[in-house]
């Protein structure tokens, strides 16, 4: 199982970026998928996720209304598309996929950078 993600970037206070993770390995609309960020010194947080059945969408307080989620089960690649970002968004992002409790990975992460 491979998780791949892509289009991190340095960016400025107010820019946009899309995160992509393409997924490999695994029955991809089996499975919850969501993204995660770590900023220096803090715990890895949820940012936004997106069930297998349904597509129920839920985000950070944080980030609602300037990200979202989506999926491509045709492509098995889910996506993030960030707006109005700032510098609190600055983080390594990662890409989470989930079938269960013992069924789960991880991408490598992709840094974002928000900066002026």
């Amino acid at each position: 199982v491979q998780l791949v993600e892509s289009g991190g970037a340095s960016v400025q206070p107010g820019g946009s970026l899309r995160l992509s993770c393409e997924t490999s390995g695994l029955t991809f609309s089996e499975y919850d998928l969501s993204w995660h960020r770590q900023a220096p010194g803090k715990e890895r947080e949820l940012v936004a996720g997106i069930t297998s059945v349904g597509g129920r969408l839920n985000y950070a307080d944080s980030v609602k209304g300037r990200f979202t989620i989506s999926r491509d089960n045709g492509n098995n690649t889910v996506y993030l598309q960030m707006s109005s970002l700032n510098a609190d968004d600055t983080a390594v992002y990662y890409c989470h996929a989930r079938r269960m409790l013992s069924d789960e990975h991880w991408g490598q992460g992709t840094q974002v950078t928000v900066s002026s």
